[in-house]
């Protein structure tokens, strides 16, 4: 569940999110992206709790989202008092410590405690207690890595992917490469194997025979996921604002995702409707970032140009649950594009234009 960081302009709370009493699932998604170039953001944080804890909320089941969020936020700009605080709320939000939605908070939390100074203790404790939900939860091993990175305790981190991966692998670790699962959803494996890869890298440890079956079942996701598509594994999602960064750095990509945003959208919309009408089920995009796609050209030596990296770097970004945007939305629902406008009066009609 990770905050994107905006660039250019700093907007104030109100011009992301105008003045209402209650605030929807799409004023949340929003937040999500922008909250960070806001003026105040530890203000957006504090309106964020507020809301959660006075019933402003479209749905009352999101006050989990909305409290993580601020405890992200707060842990962003170093306030660990805060993030604290909000950690144990978003805690009390669910009915159980053991719920799944909780895992993000929790580690949140131990960021918390370990930069306090003097709790270690406890923030080992905490993350300990979740160190079996590698072998369980997708998100678990970004999250737990995440956290033990913040304590300093990276090489701890390593171990635990490690000891992971061999749990699940077993006997099948001198076989041919495991089942990665379907495009859309890559099972534990997968996430565990690849955040063990970005962990080891950081380290700057040597390339090991994991790291070998890193790389192959992500490959292997990319040739399915190539497959799936029709051979175009470019349904990556460019919001307005990383669209025209993308036209601006990579021009020469202007052929892939469109000559402007309107295109681009209606582009993915299309796509998805011929995919659905072929009879695919579990759709979605997944947002993408000019950073992202830099950055991972960048580690395989590669340009953005290239279609075997836009492809490596589309199977990166679906491995992240938190960029997949489900499709279709209802048709009152906001749109799947990020603009804010209900998908009816947005990009459901560009399927037919």
């Amino acid at each position: 569940m990770a905050i994107i960081r905006p660039s250019g302009s700093t907007p104030t709370y109100r011009e992301v999110v105008p003045t209402r009493d209650v605030l929807t699932k799409a004023d949340l998604a929003e937040l999500r992206r922008s909250a960070l170039g806001a003026a105040d953001p530890l203000g957006v944080a504090a309106d964020l709790a507020e809301a959660a804890e006075q019933g402003r909320l479209e749905d009352p089941d999101d006050a989990g989202d909305a409290l993580t969020l601020a405890a992200e936020i707060a842990d962003i700009r170093a306030r660990p008092d805060a993030a604290l605080r909000y950690a144990d709320r978003t805690l009390e939000a669910y009915p159980s410590r053991d719920d799944p939605r909780a895992g993000v908070a929790r580690a949140l939390r131990a960021r918390a405690l370990f930069r306090a100074g003097g709790r270690d203790d406890e923030a080992m404790a905490e993350l300990t207690a979740l160190r079996s939900w590698l072998l369980t939860q997708p998100d678990a091993p970004a999250y737990l890595s995440a956290a033990l990175d913040a304590g300093g305790r990276s090489s701890i981190a390593e171990t635990w992917l490690s000891e992971a991966v061999d749990s699940l692998l077993g006997e099948r670790a001198t076989a041919a490469d495991p089942e990665v699962g379907p495009p859309d959803a890559p099972g534990v494996l997968f996430f565990l194997l690849q955040q063990r890869h970005r962990v080891r890298r950081n380290l700057n440890l040597p390339h090991d025979r994991q790291d070998d079956l890193a790389d192959r079942l992500e490959n292997q996701l990319v040739r399915r996921a190539a497959e799936r598509q029709g051979g175009d594994s470019d349904l990556l999602l460019w919001r307005r604002d990383e669209f025209d960064r993308l036209l601006a750095e990579h021009a020469e990509l202007t052929d892939v995702y469109g000559p402007d945003w309107d295109a681009h959208r209606a582009r993915l919309e299309k796509a998805l409707v011929q995919l659905a009408n072929a009879g695919r089920t579990g759709l979605g995009v997944f947002a993408a970032t000019v950073a992202g796609l830099d950055a991972f050209a960048r580690r395989r030596g590669g340009d953005p140009s290239d279609p075997e990296i836009r492809a490596g770097y589309a199977a990166e970004v679906a491995a992240q649950l938190s960029a997949r945007v489900p499709w279709p939305p209802e048709r009152n629902d906001p749109c799947w594009c990020g603009s804010g406008l209900k998908y009816k009066k947005d990009c459901l009609p560009r399927s037919r234009s």
